[in-house]
């Protein structure tokens, strides 16, 4: 999995590309953990985003509660839109 982070307008853009699973999580935990303050949207980018499991999904949640809502995904795949349609997740995340 690679992470990438930008910043725009105050926001931070998390760019996912890969897989999410078990192996990465930590390391997208770890790295939203070092790179996120709590200042502006937390917008995560899912345009290359290939799979996700269920350790994945809990990363998103804990990010989620960090943010207090100010968390968004953007340009999510249709294979990875329906786990999350699946478990439930489309309803907690907001998804653009």
């Amino acid at each position: 999995m690679n992470i990438d982070l930008s910043k725009s307008n105050g926001d931070s853009i998390v760019i996912l590309e890969g897989r999410l699973d078990t192996n990465t999580a930590p390391k997208l935990e770890s790295f939203i953990e070092q790179n996120y303050d709590g200042t502006g949207t937390l917008i995560i980018n899912c345009e290359k985003l290939a799979y996700i499991s269920s350790a994945g999904l809990r990363v998103l949640l804990a990010a989620q509660k960090k943010t207090k809502g100010s968390m968004k995904l953007t340009n999510v795949c249709d294979m990875v839109m329906e786990v999350f349609e699946m478990t439930g997740f489309a309803d907690i995340l907001v998804i653009e």
